[in-house]
């Protein structure tokens, strides 16, 4: 018998974790039972451990399911994925590499594909024969008709060899390219880009260049079109491309707009990716693909989240943990729940013209206390930004005023700051509802919202 273990930058899911469990006993022909899953802290002497326990799910030969929240030292998928008895350490190989998205067609051309795209050429620098998995978990409907560049997308996905979970493909439509020339005849038949530079790809005999925009406020950080050249670039050379590989009319104005350690340049290095005018820097990769994650916010906002949502009968209705994908407000008012996406911006156009006023300041954490008649509207930050977390608070006026207002009417609403870090062993201050600190000790505030208490009682007498 050996432990089925779930690396992690997201917070955990039932459904997800029911997905990659299922996946797991399919490919090895394992019995499995599933009933209502449930994410508990694991808790030991009375400090949390940083490890969570899936109950709910037997599996053939998996005596347990645990979950620890880890961060890439670079790009890093959603969830590595070990089968092995002990914790797993760096130098273990996983079964499987994971990229799980809510993010479809319908919302973003590029952000479903492209901006995760450069995650598996990365990955498979360090595990190159581990199965990658795209596994798409959509909250909203799937679009009809997916647009050219969801199609591109795919299709080189597939290539590369990456399995696509939770989307229904039609296999005429989505297949792997054949050949170069095919590859960039499709690409170069798409329509062009109304303003800026349209992605064009031209070969010679020894020479493919590939036109994109790499320039975002004068740096080398325009994510969209990393991803798409890291992917085109990974196919030609999937493809069997030997000669060089060109980007062009990239926008840079100079040699330091380049950086240094940045995911292009990775990719860039593995790849053997050059730039028109400038030259890629010479950089080691890091050693390791991933860390256990001891520094960030979001590990006081998930532990607070699962908390109040297994403890307390809490539900989470928005959760935008630091470093996570952006999630959806929840209106849990009609049989189906209904998944809004917040914009970040109240007017977009003002604000990249510089009017930084018309940003909307969201939450980390938004608990829907339903026996209390109440929302908890919360803000993650690490105790050593304890001071900017308060001033977050009264930033969010607005967001409280258009949606929580909106979709759940007559509720009180309460913010309070969840801290994460440290070693105190007691919070000063009105506005603090709970540290979990560095050791694992979990330290409600004097203002604590109620269910956070009884949440707590009950996890620490289970």
């Amino acid at each position: 018998m050996k432990n089925l273990w779930l690396y992690t930058e997201e917070r955990p899911r039932a459904d997800v974790i029911e997905k990659i469990v299922n996946k797991f006993a399919g490919d090895k022909k394992l019995k499995i039972s599933i009933s209502t899953i449930k994410i508990i802290p694991l808790i030991k002497e009375g400090l949390f451990t940083f490890v969570y326990k899936v109950q709910g799910i037997e599996c053939g030969n998996v005596k347990e399911i645990l979950i620890k929240t880890v961060s890439g030292n670079s790009s890093f998928v959603d969830y590595i994925i070990f089968h092995q008895e002990n914790e797993p350490e760096i130098s273990d190989k996983p079964i499987y590499l994971i990229e799980e998205t809510k993010t479809d067609d319908t919302e973003s051309r590029n952000t479903g594909v492209y901006q995760r795209c450069s995650k598996f050429i990365y990955a498979d620098f360090f595990y190159p024969k581990v199965p990658k998995i795209m596994l798409y978990n959509l909250k909203i409907p799937q679009k009809v008709k997916p647009t050219l560049t969801y199609i591109f997308g795919t299709k080189m996905l597939l290539t590369l060899g990456v399995e696509i979970m939770g989307k229904e493909l039609d296999n005429k439509v989505y297949k792997k390219f054949k050949s170069i020339d095919e590859l960039i005849a499709e690409k170069n038949s798409m329509p062009e880009t109304k303003n800026g530079i349209s992605v064009r790809i031209t070969k010679t005999k020894n020479t493919i260049k590939i036109t994109a925009k790499l320039e975002k406020a004068g740096r080398l950080t325009h994510d969209p079109n990393i991803g798409m050249t890291s992917i085109i670039s990974a196919n030609l050379r999937k493809l069997d491309w030997k000669g060089s590989i060109i980007i062009t009319k990239h926008g840079l104005p100079n040699q330091q707009s380049v950086g240094f350690k940045n995911k292009f340049n990775y990719i860039a290095s593995i790849l053997k990716i050059s730039l028109d005018k400038f030259k890629i820097p010479k950089i080691k990769l890091p050693v390791d693909y991933w860390k256990t994650e001891t520094n960030q916010e979001k590990l006081g906002t998930i532990f607070t989240s699962i908390l109040c949502e297994e403890f307390g009968n809490g539900i989470a209705i928005y959760e935008n943990h630091g470093g996570c994908e952006r999630g959806y407000f929840i209106d849990i008012n009609k049989k189906e729940f209904d998944y809004i996406v917040i914009p970040k911006y109240t007017n977009r156009k003002k604000y990249k013209a510089g009017n930084k006023s018309y940003i909307i300041n969201i939450p980390d954490l938004v608990i829907y206390d339903k026996k209390r008649k109440l929302v908890i509207d919360g803000e993650g930050k690490t105790s050593s930004n304890k001071k900017q977390g308060i001033k977050e608070l009264k930033n969010l006026t607005f967001f409280e005023k258009n949606y929580i207002q909106k979709l759940y009417p007559n509720l009180k609403i309460v913010r309070s700051l969840i801290l994460y870090g440290g070693v105190d062993k007691k919070v000063s201050g009105k506005e603090t509802g709970l540290l979990l600190n560095s050791k694992g000790e979990i330290i409600l505030g004097k203002n604590a919202p109620e269910i956070f208490k009884e949440s707590l009682k009950k996890l620490l007498s289970s």
